[in-house]
């Protein structure tokens, strides 16, 4: 299995896009608070979470079917190239998610969009304050962050068996230990946007 350096290192070699990176980090920090939280591979978990939209950036058109191919080329195992697939199923894959993590990674992709949104329009930029009544407003604001996909994100808790309200607060929770790398920490605060 490919080390989180190694997963970082090919995540920036196919995305310039800061943006993009950071996303690949909230997933990241998602991933392995929930792995964390089930008792399943951190490591492993986090991995998948880095590289999920390697492809993204350059070949949005064949997302993720490129990224399956450049792991598969540098030698990730068949169960991270399956997860990779399968986090964009019913969006340009057929592969259903099937394990636990697969079905956190597809639930969790899109929401952790939204929270980011969500925290850049409050005042502190900061996820510290940021509640789950809070985000749910946000939700229901479908003009609000309109890429992130509720459909999928409400399909993805579904398949969990969890309510949305506890997926919002566990991405809320992974998101908060990596809020400095993400720009989520306030530092952000009175530069606008």
């Amino acid at each position: 299995m490919p080390t989180r350096e190694e997963a970082l290192a090919l995540l920036r070699q196919w995305n310039a896009n800061e943006s993009l990176v950071k996303h690949a980090l909230a997933v990241e920090a998602t991933m392995r608070a929930m792995a964390r939280a089930r008792g399943e591979d951190v490591e492993f978990w986090g991995a998948v979470g880095l590289v999920h939209d390697l492809d993204y950036e350059r070949c949005p058109e064949s997302h993720p079917h490129e990224g399956a191919r450049i792991l598969r080329e540098q030698g990730w195992p068949e169960d991270e190239v399956h997860a990779v697939l399968s986090h964009a199923w019913g969006l340009g894959s057929d592969v259903e998610p099937a394990h636990t993590m697969e079905k956190v990674l597809y639930a969790i992709d899109e929401l952790t969009g939204l929270v980011t949104a969500a925290v850049l329009v409050r005042p502190s930029k900061s996820l510290a304050d940021l509640t789950v009544s809070s985000l749910k407003k946000k939700w229901k604001d479908k003009g609000f962050a309109a890429g992130a996909n509720r459909d999928v994100i409400a399909k993805g808790a579904e398949m969990l068996g969890v309510p949305l309200d506890d997926l919002m607060a566990e991405v809320i929770a992974g998101m908060r230990e990596q809020a400095a790398a993400l720009g989520l920490d306030g530092s952000l605060a009175g530069q606008g946007g």
